[in-house]
């Protein structure tokens, strides 16, 4: 499917989607805990979608009802098929190590973009606690001979996946002796493994853990069935956010303004650059507001050129990319080395499409410098990565004339994001592949 996106002036509100990431944790906690759990307004995507597929063909129940999902969990059992994620990393890796609790043998595979993505790394980790479990070279198929986890220590690098040590620690309270994760390097992308300690802890466990994340501990102890309620993704957010900032004026619910998700940066980054940024108090009471949760306005402002370390928040780096395309002066991105082993080689994407718009680009292993300037309107290929997709259909709503290629990959996170886009006034249109 194509994007056609003609230049265009947004305003409106957006009710941005609930996190992906959240509801697959709370999915693997629910599946975990014995009893009956209870989603509330999970995410309805492509990723979420291949997590409860691959969750109940080992015998775990979902039953939907609409913005709630009930989840009976606790009976895990071998599959009679292969589990496949498709391109969903975080299924991948957190079903490897829920395998090894399964009596019998799960080989788990993946679609061609995720089969490229390492995992020896975790499967290495899973092996010093005891695991029978292989890999093919350093990616999927994944095989795991499960039924008893040992426990004891496991040591791997913290700057590869934080999704490895998250995996690690959804199946640590099943462990014989208790468990203990040491990080051989310092951990990237922590926000990530905070998140996976709430949620555990949000369904009963506790996780010890040092002040610099380097060293985690967890005992023996049980999941306890719950209501577990997921908040709106900063991710998604951070499209729209953007969008306010170049061509208009935005207003985003459904955030908490306390979450730990590292995108919630996206906030300080757009003020550093200069945006005139709002955060407010729901005007009005939405069956999504919680505690500490809110609204962000942001308007069409010039904007500056940055410097950021975006190592904690690595899926910013595309939104990034195109806010400093248009911004005074050369912005640099550091701590972008990760971004190479995502859905795509997102440095290598983004170069190509910023280069095609006009703008210049230098890349160096772990940094990317963008000089802003006037976008022109071009064909972009979206390397069949959602997070591409989305920021340069933002792009091009500023510099027009832009068409994206294989826009429907949207749909691992975000399946509305095009209807959102036009809701708020973007010209798009869309063609059939």
């Amino acid at each position: 499917m194509k994007a056609s996106i003609c230049k265009s002036e947004v305003k409106g509100r957006v009710i941005v989607p609930s996190s992906k990431s959240y509801t697959i944790r709370g999915l693997m906690c629910a599946a975990l805990a014995r009893g009956k759990s209870e989603i509330v307004y999970p995410l309805s995507s492509d990723d979420t979608e291949a997590c409860l597929d691959v969750l109940g063909k080992v015998g775990i129940h979902v039953r939907r009802r609409g913005d709630l999902w009930q989840v009976t969990g606790g009976e895990l059992h071998e599959p009679n098929t292969d589990l496949f994620c498709g391109d969903s990393a975080a299924t991948l890796r957190f079903m490897t190590a829920i395998s090894s609790l399964i009596p019998g043998k799960c080989r788990l595979v993946a679609a061609p973009s995720l089969s490229k993505r390492p995992i020896k790394v975790l499967i290495q980790a899973l092996r010093q606690l005891g695991v029978h479990c292989s890999c093919r070279g350093e990616v999927a198929p994944v095989v795991v001979e499960g039924g008893r986890l040992e426990g004891g220590v496991a040591e791997l690098p913290g700057n590869v996946s934080s999704q490895f040590i998250s995996a690690l620690l959804f199946i640590a309270p099943f462990a014989e002796e208790g468990t203990k994760i040491r990080l051989s390097t310092p951990l990237e992308s922590k926000p990530f493994v905070l998140m996976t300690i709430e949620c555990l802890r949000e369904f009963g466990v506790n996780v010890e853990f040092t002040k610099d994340l380097g060293e985690f501990a967890v005992s023996k102890q049980a999941y306890r069935p719950t209501k577990y309620q997921v908040e709106g993704d900063w991710s998604s957010a951070s499209y729209f956010l953007a969008l306010g900032a170049l061509s208009g004026e935005i207003e985003v619910e459904n955030l908490n303004l306390e979450s730990l998700q590292g995108d919630k940066m996206i906030l300080n980054f757009l003020r550093e650059m200069g945006a005139s940024v709002e955060v407010t108090s729901p005007s009005t009471p939405s069956p999504f507001t919680g505690e500490g949760w809110g609204e962000v306005k942001v308007r069409r402002s010039r904007l500056n050129a940055i410097q950021a370390d975006l190592s904690n928040c690595i899926d910013l780096l595309p939104t990034m990319a195109v806010l400093s395309a248009t911004a005074d002066g050369a912005s640099e991105f550091t701590g972008i080395d990760r971004a190479r082993i995502k859905e795509s080689n997102r440095v290598a994407a983004l170069k190509e499409g910023l280069k095609r718009m006009g703008i210049k680009v230098a890349e160096e292993k772990d940094k990317l410098t963008i000089v802003g300037g006037e976008p022109k309107g071009s064909v972009i290929d979206a390397w069949d990565d959602h997070r591409i997709a989305m920021a340069f259909g933002i792009l091009g709503l500023v510099a027009g004339e832009t068409v994206i290629n294989n826009a429907e990959c949207v749909s691992k996170t975000f399946p509305e994001f095009w209807d959102v886009v036009r809701d708020i006034g973007g010209e798009v249109k869309l063609n059939g592949k």
